[in-house]
């Protein structure tokens, strides 16, 4: 009877270990990082004029990423934050580029590339996708946040 209560014990403290090693193997030490510890998950109110948001996905792995950035009045990106459901190069890859474009005017964040995510992540190929949704949704953002800029010009321009 003691060797049956011992044994799921057993199994299940080894299962444990397993599943906490088995990240390392796959995924480089920055990927966990920004898993463990993202930076800037929230949402920023998209009916502010100030901020551009961007939705993107992927069907052929069902990740969806939110990046969403708030731009002063000189044109330089003070805020930015995302939600991601994906694994996690899809959200460390979302916690990177938040952290990019903070600081950045809107020319500046449109040159991020996602390569430059990719390498400082150590995507391997199978998860560069990833990091092309980073992109994207920094592109997505930004084309949104413009978008609202061109109206509010226009909407200026009729009143006066």
């Amino acid at each position: 009877m003691a060797l049956f209560r011992a044994l799921p014990t057993s199994i299940g403290a080894t299962s444990k270990i397993i599943s906490r090693s088995v990240p390392a193997v796959h995924y480089h030490a920055n990927v966990l990082d920004h898993y463990e510890n993202p930076r800037n998950v929230g949402s920023l109110d998209k009916n502010d004029e100030q901020v551009g948001t961007g939705l993107v996905g992927a069907p052929a792995c069902g990740d969806v990423m939110k990046l969403q950035i708030k731009v002063d009045n000189n044109g330089k990106i003070v805020d930015a934050k995302f939600k991601t459901f994906g694994c996690g190069s899809a959200i460390a890859s979302s916690s990177l580029a938040t952290e990019w474009v903070k600081g950045k005017t809107v020319d500046e964040a449109l040159a991020l590339k996602n390569t430059d995510i990719a390498k400082e992540l150590s995507l391997p190929p199978v998860k560069l996708h990833c990091s092309m949704l980073a992109e994207d949704a920094i592109k997505a953002a930004l084309s949104d946040y413009r978008i609202k800029q061109q109206s509010k010009t226009k909407e200026k321009e009729e009143t006066s």
